[in-house]
């Protein structure tokens, strides 16, 4: 009509050209690193009758424990204690130095995007970095004891916690921040009052978390001279003292035991807790406050001022009543304050240390400098850096297929049955007390050296937390789909496919990014106790005092944990 033409206004448009590729990208990106887990199952070669075979390693292994011999009640009282305060000491060192870490990574507290870079810069390489090399520098730089696990430790676990303290304050409300900043307040108060208050609970909570990773971490310490119960294990592993060596790997499951239960009810507490305001005592409560109109009769009357009459009200106002709540925090504090000091005295630190630690700087990075193959050749070192690099893979498939069930029926919303989530519950605990180490050594005893038995336990020990993560990911989902479902008519396990999974495949896609992340860490330190890959070279190497070699692993790993860190980044962006 009139020449112009009237669009429908139900019909739809077609794609537009070239949107096809970018959203297939992330998909197909996935699908490699799923085929890229298959290829490294059958690269492992994870054999059941092989297994089945070595049912006699087993049989005749726990027979030649017999009975589990623990050390004497002193020396493993000392030995708990020196462990503990390590893992204490490097923890609270990680945690104090990822603060400014997480403030140069976070996208709205960083000065400039060139901070930023800096700031995850230093967090991707805190944690590519494994622990144990750190430990054999600094036991060069520092005299022998438990210094050099304590910087270890912290220097290690600053990439963990500075990336998620970053991740939450990039998720903060900005209105304090910004009322702060319109007051006249510097960069400092900025931080420190708009932005540190409202991120405190995740930082601790982090931090908690991180103590319990670094516990079952610690044991892989002893083996390169580092005091504990790690050093007590590999002599009696070493010495072929198996019942001794099973008796500490049992002190060391308790602990891990203790300590999730402790940093998740800690965590709990922190997380789901919400601010709490300060209630005023029962004199202030019912005295009523006084009104402006009367302050304005009272100056009108003569008086000089209200201030005289009013003062003496408000400072009952602002006192804080000693309820139970405060008491609790105030023992919390105590309790965490005797801790440390208790930490300080056992690991006996040597403070002159710090001092001439700048002497011995120079003549270790000489050693560690230029990086070299040595009489291995490059060749050989790619080689067993793509074993590890397979294990990784390996695992983190077989972890995410069995966490996927596991998860599942542990989640509030998928299991019907609370005694069945439970259970389940229960069962994730358990395995996330068993360090990967620990079950490593024992299964390369039963079933022999190689990438079979590092792949299992890896993928073992990590369906605690995967499973976990999953469970506590798949709770968190808004309830409306799955009531529309089931009132739909849909059964359970439609309601599950489209209700839950369908919603939360990104959060199940971002864990199992996650853990594959850690298994390349977690696959080097099983090859140094048998497990195959590169961690077997490190340790020669690091033993033979070959540190250009050490140097030379160390920047292999490094470049795959970034490569894999840069991936994972651009997945999340293009899935979010």
């Amino acid at each position: 009509m009139n020449g112009t033409s009237i669009k429908d206004p139900v019909r739809t448009e077609l794609p537009r050209r070239g949107s096809f590729w970018p959203a297939a990208k992330p998909r197909l990106a996935l699908f490699g690193l799923l085929l890229a887990g298959l290829v490294a199952l059958g690269y492992v070669r994870i054999d059941p009758a092989a297994m089945l075979a070595s049912r006699a390693n087993a049989v005749n292994f726990f027979n030649r424990v017999g009975a589990l011999s623990f050390p004497g009640a002193t020396d493993l009282l000392y030995q708990t204690a020196l462990t503990l305060g390590i893992v204490l000491l490097g923890t609270l060192l990680a945690g104090v130095l990822s603060v400014p870490v997480a403030f140069l990574a976070a996208r709205n507290t960083a000065p400039g995007r060139s901070a930023q870079v800096i700031g995850r810069a230093i967090g991707v390489l805190a944690r590519a970095t494994p622990d144990v090399v750190l430990a054999m520098v600094f036991a060069l730089m520092f005299s022998l004891g438990a210094l050099p696990g304590i910087m270890a430790i912290g220097l290690h676990s600053v990439g963990m916690i500075s990336r998620l303290f970053a991740d939450a304050i990039e998720q903060i409300d900005s209105g304090p921040r910004l009322a702060v900043r319109a007051c006249g307040a510097g960069r400092l108060q900025e931080l420190t009052a708009g932005v540190l208050p409202q991120v405190m609970p995740s930082w601790l909570a982090t931090t908690l978390h991180r103590a319990d990773i670094n516990l079952r971490g610690s044991v892989i310490l002893g083996y390169v001279g580092v005091p504990g119960l790690g050093m007590e294990m590999r002599n009696a592993f070493g010495a072929l003292n198996y019942s001794r060596g099973l008796a500490i790997a049992v002190v060391i499951f308790g602990l891990c035991l203790g300590m999730e239960a402790l940093s998740s009810t800690l965590r709990r507490r922190m997380l789901g807790a919400a601010p709490v305001k300060a209630s005023r005592p029962a004199a202030a409560r019912a005295a009523p406050t006084p009104s402006a109109a009367q302050c304005v009769v009272t100056r009108s009357a003569g008086q000089p001022s209200s201030t005289k009459s009013v003062a003496p009200d408000l400072g009952r106002y602002l006192e804080r009543p000693w309820d139970g709540q405060r008491v609790k925090r105030l023992a919390g504090w105590c309790t965490a304050g005797f801790a440390l000091a208790g930490a300080l005295v056992v690991c006996q630190i040597n403070l002159t240390d710090f001092v001439t630690v700048w002497s011995h700087l120079p003549p270790v990075l000489d050693k560690m400098w230029p990086p070299t193959a040595g009489a291995y050749g490059i060749w050989r070192l790619l080689g067993a850096l793509m074993a590890t690099v397979a294990v990784a893979f390996a695992a983190a498939l077989m972890t995410l297929l069995a966490s996927l069930i596991i998860g599942s029926l542990a989640a509030r919303n998928v299991a019907s049955r609370p005694s069945t989530r439970n259970f389940w519950r229960a069962t994730l605990v358990v395995i996330r007390g068993i360090p990967e180490l620990v079950l490593g050594i024992v299964l390369i005893v039963v079933t022999g050296l190689g990438a079979q038995a590092g792949t299992l336990a890896l993928a073992f020990c990590h369906i605690g937390l995967l499973g976990k993560l999953m469970a506590d990911s798949f709770e968190e989902l808004p309830a409306g789909p799955q009531r529309a479902l089931t009132a739909a008519g849909a059964g359970r396990l439609q309601m599950y496919v489209a209700g839950v999974l369908a919603p939360g495949r990104q959060a199940v896609v971002g864990h199992a990014l996650y853990v594959l992340d850690t298994n390349i860490r977690a696959a080097t330190l099983l090859g140094m106790v048998g497990g195959g890959g590169i961690g077997y070279y490190l340790l020669v190497a690091g033993q033979g005092s070959n540190y250009g070699q050490v140097t030379l692993i160390v920047a292999m790993i490094v470049a795959v944990v970034m490569a894999l860190e840069g991936l994972t980044v651009w997945l999340r962006r293009t899935l979010a």
